[in-house]
């Protein structure tokens, strides 16, 4: 998993730079806000590690940013905080988009353990994702499945999504395997008969 660490204090930044790093995963890095927003838009990281307060733009705005421009997948977001968790703080920042609170000072058995969750969540999304573009077609009849459960043929659907008129021809290796041996079969039986 592509991981991004936005962090202004480098002590910090390296901590998570290893145990991250350590976990398996490709770790990009950023000095403040800004930076990491630009990387962001670079490389699409599933899982942003992020500082709440950072010069240039702090982690709220950068998850919020984010949230706006997210179109590829879900990027799962954790803010690090010295702050201890108010309930108001946790009820805006969650209101706003952040997935995850991590507390300074790091413990590294609690960042590997929402890095797994934050794994298994990529790991969902991708799958959910791939199942988006599946298109429902009926064994019997051959139509397919709309979104609004009602069915159409597959030239209708063809013709309507696509633009495009269909023709209908025979698949070689079908004629070759099935209606060369049931047209010889039948042959065989007019003369016998």
């Amino acid at each position: 998993m592509k991981v991004l660490v936005a962090e202004d204090d480098s002590t910090t930044r390296e901590l998570l730079r290893a145990a991250i790093s350590q976990a398996g995963h490709l770790v990009l890095v950023a000095e403040n806000g800004a930076d990491a927003w630009e990387i962001y838009q670079e490389d699409s990281p599933w899982l942003v590690v992020s500082d709440w307060q950072m010069p240039k733009m702090d982690g709220l705005e950068l998850c919020e940013r984010i949230r706006t421009k997210q179109d590829l997948h879900y990027t799962y977001f954790m803010l690090v905080t010295a702050h201890a968790e108010m309930k108001d703080d946790y009820l805006n920042v969650m209101g706003r988009g952040v997935d995850d609170f991590l507390r300074k000072p790091i413990d590294l058995d609690d960042l590997n353990v929402r890095l797994k969750v934050a794994d298994r969540m990529a790991s969902y999304n991708a799958r959910i994702r791939s199942l988006e573009g599946l298109v429902t077609i009926c064994a019997y009849t051959k139509k397919i499945k709309l979104p609004d459960h009602t069915w159409l043929r597959i030239e209708d659907f063809i013709e309507n999504t696509l633009g495009l008129q269909l023709t209908h021809g025979v698949d070689p290796d079908y004629y070759q395997k099935n209606i060369v041996p049931e047209l010889e079969r039948l042959k065989q039986q007019a003369e016998r008969n």
